[in-house]
C-alpha cells in the first residue's frame, strides 16, 4: 500500500464478529477464559485490548515497523525507552530538547544512575565522537522542539553502527510524522511519537506511541509496557485511530499553510530570526530535503525586539492563533517556549541554544491561510 492508503487501510480489517468497519471501543478490564490460561487472545487490559491493538497495528504499518506501542502519553512512551537501559548506561542526545523530555533525563533517570550527554546533531561526527563504552542509546528529535535544527537520522544511524551495532538509535518523530520521514527506512531501532500531536490531530487526547522492525526490541517493550502499566486507554486509542485516518490529508494543509507563514514571517520587518527548514538559508535544508517529504507545519521565529513583554503582547493579541500548550491539532496553536514548553529547562542551558524570550513557537493549523495571516499581521502590529 501507498501511505495515504495505509492511513486508511494499514494493518486494519473489519471486525470479525459483526464486520463492523472501525473498531469497536472495548471498555473492558478483563475477559473471559474457557479455561485457564485458554482465552481468545485477550486476558486483561493492562497487556492488551482490541481496540488498542487496532491502533497499535495501525502505528506499524504508517511507519514500516512490525509492532506498534500505544501509551498513555508521550513521556510514558520515553519512559519506556528508557527502561531498556540500566544504571551506568550513557545516552547521547541533542542538544535542542522537547523540555518534558530534558526533564525525565536530568531529574528522573540520572538519578537512577543513566548518564546523558548533549551534542549539536547538526554534525554527525559529534554524535561518534561523543560516543563511549556506556553508550547504549542514541536520541534524535528531528525537527527539533523549538528551533526546528533537522538531523540527519540515516547518516547517524550508519555511522553510531557502524562504531557499535548494539546501541539503540531511537527517533522522535513527532513535528515529522510519518507523512513527512520514516526513521526505521533510514536506519533507526525505534521510532517514538507524542501522539497526542500530529497523529490524534484533534487535541482530545493523550498518547504515546513506539514503533520498531526488530522482534526481540518488540518483545522488551512489550514486556516493560505490560510490567509498568502505561497504557492507551481503549476510547483514547479509538479517537487516535479515527485521527490517523486523515493524518495525510492533514499534513498536506499543514505544510501548505506553514510554507505561507513562514514566508510571511520572514518579510515582516518586526520578525528577526525564523526557523523553518524549508527555506533555503537554514542551516539543514539539504538534510531536509533529502530525508523528509515536505517541511511540515511547524515554525518559530523571533521578534526583533527582544523583550519578553513585547513578546507577551503578541502572544496575549492574536485571535485565530491560541495561546496553549501542545500542538499538532487541526486548530492553529501559540506557543512561549521560555514560560511554556520549555519553562523546565535551566535558563542558562536554554540560552545556550538560543531559547530566549522573544523566541515564539507556531504550530500552523489548517485554517484559511488568509486568516491566519491577518491575524499574525494584527497581532504585531497592536
Amino acid at each position: 500500500m501507498k501511505f495515504n492508503t495505509k492511513t486508511i487501510h494499514g494493518g486494519q480489517k473489519p471486525e470479525e464478529a459483526t464486520g463492523s468497519v472501525m473498531p469497536p471501543v472495548f471498555l473492558t478490564s478483563t475477559f473471559a477464559q474457557s479455561s485457564p490460561g485458554n482465552h481468545k487472545g485477550y486476558a486483561y487490559g493492562r497487556g492488551t485490548n482490541p481496540t488498542r491493538t487496532a491502533l497499535e497495528n495501525s502505528f506499524a504499518a504508517i511507519e514500516n515497523g512490525t509492532h506498534g506501542f500505544a501509551f498513555a502519553s508521550g513521556m510514558a512512551a520515553i519512559d519506556c525507552v528508557l527502561r531498556l537501559l540500566k544504571p551506568g548506561d550513557e545516552v547521547i542526545a541533542g542538544d535542542d530538547l522537547y523540555g518534558g523530555t530534558y526533564r525525565m533525563f536530568t531529574q528522573l533517570f540520572q538519578k537512577y544512575g543513566l548518564e546523558f550527554s548533549y551534542v549539536d546533531m547538526d554534525d554527525v561526527k559529534n554524535v561518534s565522537d561523543a560516543i563511549t563504552q556506556k553508550t547504549k542509546l542514541i536520541w534524535i528529535e528531528t525537527p527539533t522542539n523549538p528551533l526546528m535544527k533537522i538531523a540527519d537520522i540515516e547518516s547517524i544511524s550508519s555511522s553510531v553502527k557502524e562504531v557499535n551495532s548494539n546501541i539503540i538509535v531511537a527517533v522522535d518523530n513527532t513535528f515529522a510524522t510519518p507523512y513527512l520521514q520514516k526513521p526505521l527506512d533510514l536506519g533507526a531501532d525505534i521510532v517514538m511519537h507524542s501522539a497526542t500531536k500530529y497523529l490524534g490531530g484533534h487535541s482530545d487526547l493523550l498518547m504515546g506511541a513506539l514503533m520498531v522492525k526488530d522482534e526481540k526490541l518488540a518483545k522488551e517493550i512489550h514486556f516493560i509496557q505490560f510490567a509498568a502499566g502505561a497504557i492507551a486507554a481503549p476510547m483514547d486509542s479509538f479517537l487516535a485511530l479515527r485521527g490517523i485516518k486523515t493524518l495525510h490529508i492533514r499534513m498536506q494543509r499543514h505544510c501548505e499553510n506553514g510554507k505561507a507563514v513562514a514566508k510571511f514571517l520572514k518579510n515582516h520587518p518586526k520578525v528577526g530570526e525564523v526557523y523553518y527548514p524549508g527555506f533555503k538559508d537554514h542551516p539543514n535544508h539539504e538534510v531536509a530535503t533529502k530525508q523528509m517529504k515536505d517541511f511540515g507545519g511547524m515554525v518559530s521565529f523571533r521578534l526583533k525586539d527582544q523583550s519578553k513583554e513585547v513578546a507577551f503582547q503578541f502572544l496575549e493579541n492574536t485571535q485565530i492563533f491560541t495561546l496553549a500548550e501542545s500542538l499538532g491539532g487541526v486548530e492553529s496553536l501559540v506557543n512561549h517556549p521560555v514560560t511554556m514548553s520549555h519553562g523546565s529547562i535551566p535558563e542558562k542551558e536554554r540560552l545556550k541554544v538560543g531559547i530566549t524570550d522573544s523566541l515564539i513557537r507556531l504550530s500552523v493549523g489548517i485554517e484559511d491561510i488568509e486568516d491566519l495571516l491577518a491575524d499574525l499581521e494584527f497581532a504585531l502590529n497592536t
